[in-house]
């Protein structure tokens, strides 16, 4: 039996260490192996270090002003307009507009100033807001503009924030970072949707959503003065275009495989990152109950990031992956029973208990990779453009598929089967991870 197992290993190893083309040249297994082994670093190495700590501040600043705000964006817009295909083609939009901005600012974040990319993406960010506040009710009639807007500002932020966050973190601090952002999301997910639903409810007309809204652009403001204090990264290299395609077209490069992953992955957030707040606000018809539904769950969310983050070391991701993979899917089940507010929060909770045994691993070991040796790390603004356009591409598909699906019904068998379609995606993302995630620590 243990010649088989090496038989296996063996196929498996020479299938992983092809060449990309052209000048792609993908790294040998040994090579990815040997960077992932753990160092002989003091203890020290796993703490995370002032710069680590300030760029956890802003990305918490970027993600409390999109909590106070960002989850009534779509009920704002329903509200004006019920059509699920309308908020759908937003979405789509956005996704669309996110990463185009990703491939043409790889040369940005490569050859000039990184930092200046990012303060973009949250100034845009800020802008949204103004112009919804600017257009109220009459933001329907602008829904390409405003989706192309959030998605310029998403594309300019993410890009330069994970490229920074490569840069300060390392194998050693990566799933402490990830838990610990996690953790902090979670946070403020608890309190920002809680809080504007009291403020929304408790003011007449659209007065609450000017004021959540005003909210945002000021937490927004403030990220653009934090992220003064964040230093000047080093430029290096010149950006290349098309190296990610190259990277693909080669059959034994092993972002082939990672790349499948992350597009599955983002069939399953392009259309529930939307349409849950939507539905817990259909069944409710209440922004305090969508601000309380948020808090329940976010408040399990900070628990299970936490736990995740602490105990969830590398060698056992594959297994923890598969574990948060099918609880998501079963917790999609409920609603065959029925779509109400129970079994809404039933998913809300079962979501944020396992999701992050999923989304850490599939964060982590894609930035592994790109740090496996010196020639990815070069390369490692266009290896993020490559995983972000994976992930919006299947954001894309996802979005795509729900359009199509309810422009023709909205029955509830036929939404709650989407859901499972697309909420089982992430059993497919495993699928093709397992492999990467076990050779780390064989």
């Amino acid at each position: 039996m243990q010649q088989n197992k090496t038989r296996r290993r063996s196929r498996f190893m020479a299938w992983f260490s092809g060449q990309g083309s052209g000048q792609t040249t993908a790294a040998s297994p040994a090579a990815y192996v040997e960077s992932l082994k753990p160092a002989d670093e003091p203890a020290a190495a796993s703490r995370l270090d002032r710069q680590t700590i300030l760029l956890l501040f802003e990305n918490t600043l970027y993600g409390a002003a999109h909590a106070f705000s960002g989850t009534f964006v779509s009920i704002y817009l329903w509200k004006a307009k019920n059509d699920f295909a309308m908020i759908g083609w937003f979405a789509l939009i956005h996704q669309l507009s996110t990463a185009l901005t990703f491939w043409l600012a790889g040369k940005w974040v490569k050859e000039h100033n990184k930092m200046n990319c990012l303060r973009t993406g949250v100034a845009l960010s800020a802008f949204f807001y103004i112009l919804v506040l600017l257009l109220g009710p009459k933001s329907v009639d602008y829904i390409m503009l405003l989706g192309m807007v959030q998605g310029l500002a998403a594309g300019f932020f993410w890009l330069a924030f994970n490229i920074v966050y490569f840069e300060v973190t390392s194998r050693e601090t990566r799933d402490r970072f990830n838990g610990l952002a996690g953790l902090m999301g979670a946070g403020v997910g608890m309190l920002a949707p809680w809080a504007s639903g009291l403020i929304i409810v408790h003011m007449s007309g659209n007065i609450g959503y000017k004021v959540i809204f005003s909210i945002s652009l000021a937490i927004f403001l403030l990220g653009v003065v934090v992220s003064f204090f964040l230093k000047k990264r080093k430029i290096e290299g010149t950006y290349d275009w098309t190296y990610g395609l190259r990277c693909l077209r080669s059959p034994r490069n092993v972002w082939r495989p990672v790349c499948a992953a992350l597009v599955a992955q983002g069939f399953r957030e392009g259309v529930f990152g939307f349409l849950i707040a939507l539905m817990v606000y259909i069944a409710t018809t209440s922004e305090q109950k969508l601000g309380n539904f948020a808090l329940i769950t976010s408040g399990v969310s900070f628990v299970s990031f936490w736990f995740a983050g602490r105990f969830l070391k590398p060698k056992f991701r594959s297994r923890g992956m598969l574990v948060g993979v099918v609880m998501v899917i079963v917790v999609i089940l409920p609603f065959y029973w029925k779509v109400n507010y129970l079994t809404l929060l039933l998913f809300g909770v079962g979501t944020a208990l396992f999701l992050p045994l999923y989304t850490i691993p599939m964060t982590s070991s894609v930035f592994d990779l790109i740090g496996m040796n010196e020639e990815s790390v070069s390369r490692r603004e266009e290896f993020v453009v490559l995983r972000e356009i994976s992930i919006n591409t299947g954001r894309m598909l996802g979005t795509l598929l729900f359009i199509i699906v309810i422009s023709r019904s909205t029955a509830p068998v036929v939404i709650n089967t989407l859901l499972l379609l697309l909420g089982s995606t992430p059993l497919i993302s495993w699928f093709f991870m397992r492999k990467v995630l076990r050779l780390k620590n064989s």
